[in-house]
């Protein structure tokens, strides 16, 4: 990296609103004009078109009230006292910044390496879509959040390509599973809130929407979320348990990646119904019908724990939790007991 500090000097042309003029990049057009180059050489030189030079000489003088150079028809351009003063000016300028300028040249280089240092330690955060999770992580430094299914997170957990990994389930028997697994491999977990999920309708619910059943209806237009988010795997073991089978769902093959994009296809009228946390349908003015309560859960490798920003996350969630609609904060291993 070659960063070099330099002085500049501009002039506001108040004639044009204050847009400023790089003094200079004039003097070098000046030093051309003034070793006997015309000002259509000089303007080529300094890549610039003939008529901006031109006008931007102009808008000098014009500020000034005095020319920078006297043109002398047959004989081209000469300088004038002010064009030889401006040029000597500015050297004099640049050379007595030379014996200060590497000091700040060199703070530039320092800071600038040390924000790259800073900004390179990101731990990889990857969860399942959740506005809690995703404000949280934003007011923390050091985070790259990523927003995935649960079963994706906790695959690169896993597998290493992650540090901290956000999933949520909702019932007993998984969430145990899930706990071994994760358990046998080392990796910490912590209960952080619960949710209520339920199914998203219209305002005022136009459609009488108020069960899973209802979805059979062919005039009911669902939208589902992807493969391998909790929300799905929700989605289909309450269709099991209810016997419906997942082809009589109007749009269980239509799917969308997170809770507020399936609020906003509601909205936008392109689906009648889908499935989503409470706080996504009150922040967006739509109908709720609660289907069923999970547990959203944090979980990160043994030295991520060690890690001031891993504590900060989980008291910021289990803050925001406590005091959002649809949510409760949970910490105790008796508002958990039999999860894990």
């Amino acid at each position: 990296m070659q960063i070099e500090v330099r002085p500049t000097l501009v002039l506001n042309n108040q004639a044009k609103g204050g847009v400023p003029i790089d003094l200079v990049w004039l003097s070098q057009l000046l030093r051309d004009i003034g070793r006997g180059n015309s000002l259509i050489s000089a303007s080529k030189k300094s890549s610039t078109s003939y008529r901006s030079a031109w006008g931007k000489m102009n808008d000098v003088e014009a500020e000034l009230g005095m020319p920078l150079i006297t043109r002398t028809k047959g004989h081209g351009s000469k300088l004038t006292k002010l064009g030889e003063f401006l040029i000597e000016f500015i050297d004099e300028m640049q050379a007595g910044y030379v014996e200060h300028g590497s000091a700040y040249q060199d703070t530039l280089l320092k800071e600038i390496k040390k924000i790259q240092k800073t900004d390179s330690r990101k731990w990889k955060f990857l969860s399942s879509s959740d506005s809690i999770i995703q404000r949280a992580a934003a007011e923390i430094k050091g985070f790259d959040l990523k927003i995935a299914g649960s079963g994706e997170s906790l695959e690169k957990l896993l597998s290493n390509e992650a540090h901290i990994a956000g999933y949520h389930v909702s019932d007993e028997r998984s969430s145990k599973a899930i706990h071994h697994r994760l358990s046998k491999n080392d990796i910490q977990i912590y209960p952080v809130m619960k949710r209520t999920q339920g199914l998203l309708v219209k305002k005022g619910n136009p459609l009488r929407i108020s069960a899973l059943y209802d979805l059979v209806n062919p005039k009911i237009r669902f939208i589902n979320r992807q493969i391998g988010s909790g929300t799905r795997l929700l989605l289909d073991g309450l269709l099991i348990e209810g016997g419906i089978d997942p082809s009589e769902v109007n749009g269980y093959l239509h799917e969308e990646f997170t809770h507020s994009a399936v609020a906003n296809a509601i909205l936008a009228d392109k689906a009648d119904v889908g499935l989503g946390v409470k706080n996504i349908a009150i922040e967006n003015g739509l109908g709720f019908i609660p289907l069923k309560d999970e547990l959203f859960f944090i979980a990160m490798h043994r030295e991520m724990v060690a890690q001031s920003e891993a504590s900060k996350l989980i008291r910021k969630i289990r803050s925001y939790s406590g005091d959002t609609p649809g949510y409760k904060a949970v910490g105790l291993n008796r508002q958990i007991e039999g999860w894990l």
